[in-house]
């Protein structure tokens, strides 16, 4: 029998409920010696481009833990269009995706908050960011961690296929 992970026998599933729980989650953690990685976002609708994310983060840390804006924070970053799914959706495709240990959701526009209770060993971002735009990478630099900007995958970007979307059908909206 294989050793569970923190809290699996109390929860189903892959999410952990609040930040109160991942504060104690990350110290059994450190404790177990596990090195965590960390990536966030609003994966709206999930594509290549973020299961590419994904898979590169877990070969980086032993457990992935994957934070979601909520809907609320998704409709400040990207508009009143936005999310064209759910937080319940998101999450529900999320806890399918295997590299994917633990998700949070959260509801401010960033991860910092997250971020500074988890300190995460390594912060993974898609190449379509830059190092010094990451959230959190200098609270993840203070305790010995690093950031990593993987690899874009050209075209796999919910934008992208929104924008294909819109111009195969006509505008969003349109009859």
């Amino acid at each position: 029998m294989t050793e569970k992970e923190p809290h699996q026998e109390s929860r189903p599933g892959k999410i952990v409920p609040d930040i109160d729980t991942l504060k104690a989650f990350r110290i059994e953690l450190r404790r177990r010696k596990k090195k965590v990685a960390f990536t966030n976002g609003c994966f709206d609708i999930l594509h290549a481009g973020h299961i590419h994310l994904f898979g590169e983060a877990k070969k980086h840390g032993d457990i992935l833990i994957v934070a979601v804006n909520d809907d609320t924070s998704v409709r400040k970053i990207k508009g009143p269009s936005r999310p064209v799914f759910s937080l319940a959706e998101r999450l529900e495709v999320l806890e399918a995706v295997v590299y994917i240990d633990y998700l949070i959701s959260f509801s401010e526009e960033t991860p910092r908050n997250l971020v500074r209770v988890l300190l995460p060993d390594i912060i993974l971002k898609g190449g379509d960011w830059r190092e010094e735009e990451v959230i959190g990478r200098e609270e993840v630099r203070g305790v010995g961690g690093r950031v990593i900007i993987v690899s874009y995958l050209p075209g796999k970007s919910t934008s992208s296929i929104l924008d294909l979307i819109a111009r195969i059908n006509g505008p969003r909206g349109a009859p």
